[in-house]
Parts: structure tokens; sequence; C-alpha cells
């Protein structure tokens, strides 16, 4: 697994078993887009380039139930609103701006119809 800072590894003090998870998300996403840059804050990890376009949490957008072990909620801003069951929750923030959480509980998820949606969401907040 790749070396964390300080902050990142913080982030996940409470919820350890998840970084191989955020580890390999990032590992794609870095790949996809080598002049994103992120920041870790205390309830999100934000990814941007000029503008935000993606954020990992522990936001529980489902049930406790619901929600897999390990589990990190990805949010995206999208032009769009995205229909698939993968999306736990959509909300149109403002006129043409979709916020949606989708719930990532294992490595298999990270599949290119997620990294197409990374993909609009990053291009989306490009234009702004």
């Amino acid at each position: 697994m790749r070396e964390f800072d300080t902050d990142a590894l913080l982030f996940f003090n409470e919820h350890p078993a998840a970084l191989p998870l955020f580890a390999a998300l990032e590992d794609r996403l870095f790949a996809c887009f080598p002049e994103a840059q992120r920041r870790v804050q205390k309830t999100q990890i934000a990814y941007f380039h000029r503008h935000v376009f993606a954020c990992v949490s522990f936001a529980r957008v489902k049930r406790k139930a619901e929600l897999p072990e390990p589990w990190l909620t990805l949010t995206l801003g999208l032009p769009y609103p995205l229909e698939s069951n993968r999306v736990a929750v959509k909300t149109e923030a403002y006129h043409g701006r979709w916020t949606t959480h989708i719930v990532l509980g294992a490595e298999e998820e990270l599949d290119e119809k997620l990294l197409g949606w990374l993909a609009d969401a990053y291009a989306f907040s490009e234009r702004k």
C-alpha cells in the first residue's frame, strides 16, 4: 500500500479498515487525473484541479445496516442526475448541478463505469 501523509492517516483513524479501499480509489483517480490535488479536511478528503470534483468521506448516506464493511462515501458533482442503482443519494444543489453520493465497499466497484462518472465530474468542474 502507498504511503500517506499524517493528515490522510488521521482521517482514517476511526475507520482503518477503509484505508486499502481509499488507496485503491486514489491510485485510480490520480492515474486518470494526474494534475488533480488532494485536500484533507475534518469531514472529507476533497479532490480538485481548478475546482472540487470529488470527495471521499464517511457520510452515512444509507442506514447503518445497509453499509458494507469497510465503506467510503464518494461524492461527485455532476451536471446531470445519475441514474444507477449504485447511487445512494442525489440532490440538485442548484440548477444544473447534482451532488451524487455513492457508497463504495470493495475495490471491484472501482470499475470503468465509476471512472467514467469521475471523468464527467472532473470535466464539469473544469467548465466552471
